[in-house]
């Protein structure tokens, strides 16, 4: 999902930087994207319970937003 992401958002000229996010003690943020100064969190998940809200540390970022990325939501995440 990640993959196709990046490809369509380079194929369209939008630039953005990627990023991987986790902490010392294991919590993660699957992809990150960083644009115009904010921080957009996407959690991954295909199968499995999802995580329904972010990591306690990820809330201390000011202008950061956190998404639950699933099979249902693959289009509209690729676009």
């Amino acid at each position: 999902m990640i993959l196709e992401r990046l490809k369509f958002r380079n194929y369209h000229r939008i630039e953005a930087d990627p990023y991987f996010w986790r902490t010392y003690d294991g919590s993660e943020v699957d992809l990150v994207k960083e644009r115009e100064g904010n921080l957009f969190g996407y959690e991954i998940k295909w199968s499995g319970r999802p995580r329904l809200h972010p990591p306690l540390k990820w809330q201390e970022y000011p202008n950061s937003s956190f998404h639950l990325i699933d099979k249902n939501k693959l289009v509209d995440f690729i676009l």
